[in-house]
């Protein structure tokens, strides 16, 4: 009897919805709002139906209505066409922050566990160099060079060189045990060319953790170009850039709090979006 109903009850088990895992949850959420911030990025001055420096000085500060979804700032700028463009900003900065530092913390990092011996040691001198220069200084040094127009593809450049030095330590380290395992030897005697060998043996041992370093370090950038804007040393204005919307609506926080508002909401759930992908990755 009791064995009948040990299998009715396994049976009820095996039958009954199996729950969502909370890493699905966490990556499905992450997934929705970064898909809800590109919508905004790309459809929020096409909605406002105005561009992001036009100014109207006869409607300053005003409150979120019909004609202005979120209002307008001091100058009477459009705040919905400012946010949206911002958040094109940041995101497109961030893409190309990450991936100019991956591929040449990668590359170094494959390089240097691959031949070993001086090219190992030459690029190790460069890592500790990146790392014994303050961030922010070489930044600053590569920004200053920015001709106007081009401003952010120079910030985004500056702020690769100060976080590539991350996935050299990360790639160089998971290389070289990689490549003294028994796959990488066994294709290595059977005559296979390097670029088959980190296709085929490298890539998906390293997908999973650059992965999770792409998410965060994702973050860290439009973290550092928004803290570069509200400090006064990133991109000038009149440029739609988060930062530069923080310390621009600072002084109206008490009679409008509702501008301020906009770009800190959009700046935590971008971030919040990122690092929420970045949690769901395997470490494996």
């Amino acid at each position: 009897m009791s064995g009948v109903l040990q299998t009715g009850t396994a049976s009820a088990q095996a039958l009954a919805p199996t729950p969502p895992k909370p890493g699905r949850l966490r990556r499905g959420l992450g997934l929705a709002m970064q898909l809800a911030l590109l919508l905004l990025a790309a459809l929020g001055p096409w909605l406002a139906g105005v561009d992001a420096i036009s100014q109207d000085l006869n409607h300053v500060r005003e409150a979120p209505s019909a004609a202005h979804w979120l209002g307008t700032d001091h100058l009477g700028r459009d705040q919905l066409a400012r946010l949206g463009s911002a958040l094109r900003l940041s995101l497109g900065g961030s893409l190309l922050t990450v991936a100019s530092a991956a591929a040449l913390g990668c590359t170094l990092g494959l390089l240097a566990a691959w031949h070993g011996g001086w090219t190992e040691r030459l690029a190790l001198a460069l890592a500790d160099t990146a790392q014994a220069l303050p961030g922010l200084l070489l930044v600053l040094l590569v920004a200053a060079l920015a001709p106007g127009d081009v401003g952010p593809l120079y910030l985004g450049l500056a702020l690769a060189l100060a976080l590539w030095v991350e996935y050299f330590r990360v790639v160089r380290a998971m290389s070289r045990s990689l490549l003294a395992a028994a796959p990488v030897q066994a294709a290595r005697l059977l005559g296979f060319g390097p670029l088959y060998i980190v296709h085929r043996h490298l890539l998906p041992e390293l997908a999973p953790v650059l992965g999770t370093l792409l998410c965060f370090g994702s973050s860290a950038a439009v973290l550092a170009m928004a803290a570069l804007g509200f400090i006064g040393v990133g991109l000038p204005p009149p440029t739609a850039e988060l930062g530069l919307m923080l310390i621009d609506l600072l002084p109206y926080y008490e009679e409008a709090p509702w501008l301020i508002a906009a770009p800190i909401s959009c700046l935590m759930l971008l971030l919040m979006a990122l690092v929420l992908l970045a949690g769901d990755k395997d470490p494996r």
